[in-house]
């Protein structure tokens, strides 16, 4: 028998919840092993059950779903997001991705996609409501120009692109280095590379490029 996929569920609101238990019930893969009312205990529940998938809505009290996917990924928490949420805008979207999130459901369009989100989440594939699908395209479509616009981007070695996507979630070098396991030294060889490769100038010049271009990173 194919071992279930272990998931937790937060949204503050109940009814939405025991509407949720009720569609992913119908999938035999599929276990809710934890609920939460709120992003502090969904936090907690997560770093002691470590469920393959969560499925998060964006505004929750005391730590939304965007601030409760910046502390997994502080812990290293390998549980994969997709967030279930009432904004269709593209502004959003592009954060939750920007953030690491792999799913993005509507609320509206919860009961026909919800469960194939989870299952694609739990395989690493991405998985975007229908609704918003032109969303996905506008942000490949912006990143294809951004590498065309700035042909020296494409000189950038994985680690330094990684390092510059970083830098745009406003990380320092200490806690790059951290997270990368690499020395502070080496951050700023990293960032002074990446510099001669843009041909950027001044002390702000290299923030200023991540946050403008951070949702095409």
């Amino acid at each position: 028998m194919t071992t279930p996929i272990r998931l937790l569920i937060a949204d503050d609101h109940p009814l939405l919840r025991a509407g949720l238990r009720q569609v992913i019930a119908t999938d035999p893969r599929l276990q809710i092993i934890a609920e939460a009312a709120d992003g502090a205990t969904a936090l907690q529940l997560l770093a002691t059950h470590q469920p393959e998938v969560a499925v998060l809505d964006i505004e929750m009290p005391q730590l939304t779903g965007f601030a409760l996917l910046r502390e997994l990924r502080a812990q290293r928490l390998k549980t994969a997001v997709v967030f279930l949420t009432m904004y269709s805008d593209e502004e959003m979207f592009n954060e939750a991705l920007d953030l690491g999130a792999l799913g993005y459901v509507l609320k509206d369009s919860a009961t026909t996609d919800i469960t194939g989100a989870i299952r694609a989440a739990a395989s690493g594939q991405p998985y975007i409501s229908s609704a918003i699908a032109t969303y996905l395209f506008n942000r490949a479509t912006r990143a294809t120009t951004l590498v065309q616009q700035i042909p020296p981007l494409n000189d950038l070695t994985p680690t330094e692109r990684r390092v510059l996507k970083m830098i745009a979630d406003n990380k320092t070098s200490k806690e790059i280095g951290a997270e990368l396991f690499i020395s502070y030294r080496t951050v700023e060889n990293h960032r002074a590379n990446i510099c001669q490769k843009l041909s950027l100038k001044g002390s702000h010049s290299l923030l200023k490029f991540a946050f403008d271009h951070k949702s095409e990173l």
